[in-house]
């Protein structure tokens, strides 16, 4: 039994090598940008009608800007990568249920490449409501020699963040393994409707954690401007 999609070769020539990651990210992405084009292409379609597609997706990007403006006030700002992240994790283990898919996010170089982005996606707003100086300042408080224990911190949050969504999509997709090995008659459905309960929980779980680390650094230029 394969642990991860990586293990799963499906082309290999010379030092090129395709695996089950990187189609399945492949598909996941294609998938997100055709939805999305064929939905907006015509929004708000003929005079101001909105189709059921249209409503859906005004209802989902709804339900992420009010879960996001519960953590930072300008929420609008981190919309786009906020939501990108949530529908792409989201899709990404809703597929799981499909025979023969691989969830990417059950390969520790896809959940890793996840939290590099949310880990470059932090400083880059920081530093864009902050400036540079003003952002890299709370480094060095209160003293100099915080700044190794600051990098380690957020180093070490962002490694979290990538291992705590491979391990539990990795451990979920070995235990619905071994439990329709044991019971194929009776476990597949519960087990499906199971995986895809985590699979959305670990989405949204992925996807707050990506904007408390945003609004963190928001609310410490605030704290800086009510301490002067």
């Amino acid at each position: 039994m394969h642990v991860t999609p990586d293990q799963i070769v499906l082309f290999r020539w010379r030092f090129v090598t395709v695996n089950a990651t990187m189609v399945c990210t492949w598909i996941v992405m294609a998938l997100l940008t055709s939805a999305s084009w064929l939905i907006t292409r015509r929004f708000p379609g003929p005079e101001g009608k909105r189709s059921r597609w249209q409503s859906a997706l005004e209802v989902i990007v709804e339900l992420i800007r009010g879960q996001i403006r519960q953590v930072c006030s300008s929420g609008d700002r981190y919309l786009p990568f906020i939501g990108t992240l949530f529908l792409f994790i989201a899709v990404s283990n809703v597929l799981d249920m499909v025979p023969g898919w691989r969830a990417p996010t059950g390969s520790l170089s896809t959940t890793s490449a996840l939290a590099i982005a949310v880990g470059v996606a932090v400083p880059v707003f920081g530093i864009q409501r902050q400036g540079w100086i003003g952002y890299f300042r709370h480094y060095l408080r209160p003293s100099w020699i915080m700044l190794p224990f600051h990098l380690i911190s957020e180093t070490s949050r962002n490694l979290a963040l990538a291992v705590r969504l491979f391990g539990n999509m990795m451990s979920g997709s070995m235990i619905v393994a071994v439990l329709l090995a044991i019971a194929p008659l009776f476990v597949p459905v519960l087990m499906q409707a199971l995986g895809l309960l985590i699979g959305l929980i670990q989405a949204y779980i992925f996807a707050i954690l990506a904007t408390v680390y945003i609004a963190a650094a928001v609310q410490r230029e605030q704290e800086q401007k009510g301490s002067e």
